[in-house]
């Protein structure tokens, strides 16, 4: 319980840092804003992916723990888009963000240190990675690129092969293939190149999280009324739908109990992760669902941990 208590304090704080910056240097906000999107984009996410799959034990966590989040990611996405557009006739434009937003969980920043503290392995939480950034995230990767060139007229004549192929080889999936590759192989880097690129990812989350904060300043929660019905019932799939659906997933489908089934709610449980606003920024999407989604899970998601932690330990 303290365990998770304290993951969840070290991504508040990190973001109260994020939005202490915005507001208290106004001169320097843009600027500070506008480099950290490509430097965690392209630099310092990868270089975290790629330690993480590179130092993993593949055999161990490619086993029940992947499939089960690649099937609760599945459903749970698949389910929000079909309700919100069937009941909130939400433009089929913005569905595959939102749906992102509800299915796609922090298990970098987060999910890593509370599987550590609460579960006493760090295999839940490299388990969902590697669906997320091999499988769910070059997914939804297709489904962005499609909208952005079909809204974007100066890219509606380009061949939509290479525009797919380009979304999907973006450098955080590339890097995640390259280190799940050292892992199968048993590769090691030396220390003098493991040594800096084990400092590069190790900055990815507090900036990722201070990016985050920052965008939020200036920010009112919910002052989008068009989206309001989409961020209601995305964030009650997030922090409840997808938790209920890992649960029936691990205890009656694939047959988990105590800490085991606990690691995969409680990462079901976590909030959405900041990637997700991200992504959406870099194809020029409408952030407004993934950005309310985030912030509000973030807060509601401490609970729904808590008590899965206390209900199933």
């Amino acid at each position: 319980m303290q365990g998770v208590m304290q993951g969840f304090a070290i991504v508040l704080i990190l973001i109260g840092v994020g939005l202490a910056t915005a507001k208290f240097l106004p001169g320097k906000r843009q600027a500070i804003s506008t480099g950290l999107t490509p430097l965690i984009f392209y630099i310092t996410n990868p270089a975290l992916m790629f330690i993480l799959l590179a130092d993993a034990d593949l055999g161990l966590v490619l086993g029940v723990f992947t499939p089960i989040a690649l099937l609760t990611a599945a459903f749970t996405g698949a389910l929000f888009a079909v309700v919100s557009r069937v009941f909130l006739k939400t433009p089929a434009r913005h569905l595959p963000a939102a749906a992102m937003a509800t299915s796609y969980v922090n298990a970098g920043n987060i999910g890593i240190p509370l599987a550590l503290y609460a579960v006493g392995s760090t295999t839940p939480a490299v388990s969902v990675l590697i669906a997320q950034l091999l499988v769910i995230a070059p997914a939804y990767l297709c489904m962005f690129a499609l909208i952005s060139r079909k809204l974007n007229p100066e890219t509606q004549d380009l061949p939509l092969g290479p525009t797919i192929l380009k979304s999907i080889a973006n450098p955080v999936t590339v890097a995640t293939a390259i280190g799940a590759c050292f892992s199968f192989f048993q590769f090691k880097l030396p220390e003098v190149l493991h040594a800096p690129l084990e400092m590069l990812g190790n900055a990815s989350i507090p900036l990722l999280l201070m990016a985050f904060g920052m965008s939020l300043y200036g920010q009112k929660p919910l002052a989008d009324k068009e989206g309001r019905p989409e961020v209601f019932l995305g964030v009650a799939f997030k922090v409840l739908i997808m938790p209920c659906v890992a649960w029936v997933l691990g205890r009656f489908v694939f047959g988990l109990e105590s800490m085991e089934l606990m690691g995969v709610v409680v990462m079901a449980a976590l909030p959405t992760a900041q990637n997700v606003l991200l992504f959406s920024q870099q194809f020029s999407l409408k952030p407004t669902v993934p950005r309310e989604v985030i912030l509000a899970s973030t807060f509601l998601s401490i609970p729904v941990a808590l008590l899965a932690t206390f209900l199933l330990s």
